[in-house]
């Protein structure tokens, strides 16, 4: 960020709507602003206080062309999102005039915004720390209500709250040790190896509680990759239909009318699932059904849940049977589908067929067994213990690398107090995880990685 550097960026969705937002950003913001707004008064936006809106037109002062009727809002520094002197111009949302007024104040000394830079400022400028600058994506990409109270749990602070604890914790520790190592003439309290073990060992328990529910926190944010996999016909499709509530897949009583892999985000109680309607595993000929089945494989290798259709028409077959080594190691619930017209299948059989995976009757015609299906996800995925409106889950995977991080220096330094190494030796682990703690909120990073967080942002946030 540059002295004096003031940005612009179109905020809202491209494409039409009531309205759409040009921001500003920087110390130049209200002189651009005034330059190009006129209201019908006459008013000088920069004597106006903050939080203030105000009626008029965006204007070119060179052309005297008026660009739109607009609604200008004033947030002045320090009290704005960015810290800095913000103005947003609120025109009426067609592409046409949302394009010229950003067109008209990056003439008048604006420059485009970088992806993600108006957050990247409130970063910078001490408003949030960078834990908190992340849920911010977050909750503008969160697919269910869990995912955004998850979200806004991290935006307001509740993550970074427990890592700014555990590296007081820490410091104070490491303060007592670096104190009797560097000062020995003074009579200080003499840190004790049991007090340093304490010290290690009640981090290192924080720091895997948090861990455990990354599982759950990056289920919420970037959903569960889920694969429907059965032979043809055997109403993979209709299934996908019935869990979206409405007909998004086409269904035939033709096997192999799937031949590419469907994808959809459906909400199941709180959880976001990344749902994958793939083609019927068979032996074909047809180059194009083969295709989406060589498809099917590669996306079944990536998945976190598989629901495995059968036909309870057909009975088992030797195609259900090859879908057997597919899944092995892999976490599944087997579905009897059809029940309303055929009960050819073993229960006990098929369970031997699929060992700890679980087993349900359902009609997807009919709508039986779907709720149990949808309850047997959400225990699956929370295992009965975790409530859905949980707000400090570590759900972002560079978050769960620095707690992995913190987590190994602190388990070799509770080994080294262990085999009785020189506390100097166990104060170097001790920092090290102080350090990696520091990474999640911004404290002990560069600016390379600090770049690379936020050029995964939308322009305009």
């Amino acid at each position: 960020m540059k002295d004096g550097d003031t940005i612009a960026a179109i905020v809202t969705p491209p494409g039409e709507g009531g309205i759409g937002i040009v921001r500003l950003s920087g110390p130049g913001a209200l002189a651009i602003g005034n330059k190009v707004f006129v209201s019908p008064r006459g008013k000088d936006i920069t004597k106006m206080p903050t939080f203030t809106a105000h009626y008029g037109h965006i204007r070119d002062p060179e052309t005297g062309k008026v660009i739109d009727e607009v609604i200008l809002l004033l947030m002045l520094a320090p009290r704005s999102y960015t810290r800095e002197d913000v103005v947003e111009i609120h025109c009426h949302g067609g592409i046409v005039p949302l394009q010229q007024v950003f067109e008209l104040v990056v003439k008048m000394g604006a420059r485009t915004a970088e992806p993600g830079e108006f957050t990247k400022r409130a970063f910078l400028n001490g408003r949030l720390d960078l834990a908190q600058a992340e849920a911010v994506i977050d909750i503008v990409r969160a697919k269910t209500g869990a995912g955004l109270v998850t979200a806004l749990g991290q935006l307001r602070g509740d993550l970074s709250q427990k890592i700014r604890s555990l590296r007081e914790q820490l410091a104070a520790l490491l303060a007592k040790i670096e104190a009797s190592i560097d000062f020995p003439e003074y009579d200080l309290p003499e840190v004790t190896r049991e007090e340093i073990r304490k010290g290690s060992e009640n981090a290192r328990r924080e720091v895997g509680r948090l861990l455990a529910s990354a599982q759950q926190g990056q289920i919420l944010r970037e959903g569960l990759r889920t694969v429907i996999l059965g032979k043809p016909n055997v109403g993979k499709s209709s299934l996908l239909n019935a869990l979206l509530r409405q007909q998004r897949a086409l269904v035939t009583n033709i096997p192999g009318t799937t031949r590419d892999v469907i994808e959809e985000y459906i909400n199941i109680r709180g959880i976001p699932l990344r749902i994958m309607d793939t083609a019927g595993i068979r032996r074909t000929e047809d180059l194009v059904e083969r295709l989406g089945i060589d498809q099917t494989r590669r996306f079944l290798a990536d998945a976190d849940l598989v629901l495995v259709v059968l036909d309870a028409g057909t009975g088992w077959t030797q195609e259900d049977e090859d879908l057997v080594p597919l899944l092995a190691e892999k976490r599944a619930i087997v579905l009897i589908n059809k029940t309303d017209i055929g009960d050819q299948i073993d229960i006990e059989q098929v369970q031997e067929r699929f060992p700890g995976q679980k087993v349900l009757t359902i009609s997807v015609k009919e709508g039986w067994g779907l709720e149990e299906l949808e309850e047997t996800i959400w225990k699956l995925v929370f295992a009965g213990e975790v409530r859905r409106d949980q707000s400090v889950l570590v759900s972002n995977v560079r978050h769960k690398e620095a707690l992995e991080g913190a987590g190994r220096c602190l388990t070799a330094a509770l080994e080294a107090v262990a085999a009785g190494a020189p506390i100097d030796l166990v104060a170097i682990d001790l920092k090290e995880a102080w350090e990696y703690l520091g990474e999640i909120t911004g404290e002990t990073v560069g600016e390379d990685l600090i770049d690379r967080i936020f050029s995964d942002f939308c322009i305009g946030k």
